[in-house]
């Protein structure tokens, strides 16, 4: 089953940068039923202080267009890199309401809403990032 670490977060004064990378190690997502699909929704998560987690963005492995939560289109581009087993968040534009811990999560791939927290079961332990006006 996947495993997922996260780095790359840190302390940036609002309008600047920062780029998130997740590396997922094992092989595919399992199912409860026991299925494993070497495809998947990998998405990113935000949970800002005393708020409830939200998706951000989340992209299918297999290829396909990325999704964004409104909050931040424009500003976050989510990629990765299948070969290295890699998932990435470039932040630019930086808010002081993008503070919070992000976390990397990956989906089965037979969700309907890839931003909906609840529909992902492999997490990483999240990164802090903090936007300072």
């Amino acid at each position: 089953q996947v495993q997922l670490l996260e780095s790359g977060g840190g302390s940036v004064q609002a309008g600047g940068s920062l780029r998130l990378s997740c590396a997922a190690s094992g092989y595919g997502y399992r199912e409860a039923s026991g299925n494993v699909h070497s495809q998947y929704y990998m998405g990113w998560f935000r949970q800002a202080p005393g708020k409830e987690r939200e998706g951000i963005a989340a992209i299918f492995t297999g290829g396909g267009a990325a999704l964004y939560a409104d909050s931040v289109k424009g500003r976050f581009t989510i990629s990765r890199s299948n070969f290295a087993n890699m998932l990435f968040l470039q932040m630019s534009s930086l808010k002081p309401e993008d503070t919070g811990i992000y976390t990397c999560a990956a989906g089965s791939p037979l969700i309907s809403g890839p931003l909906l927290p609840a529909n992902y079961n492999y997490w990483g332990q999240g990164t802090q990032v903090t936007v300072s006006s």
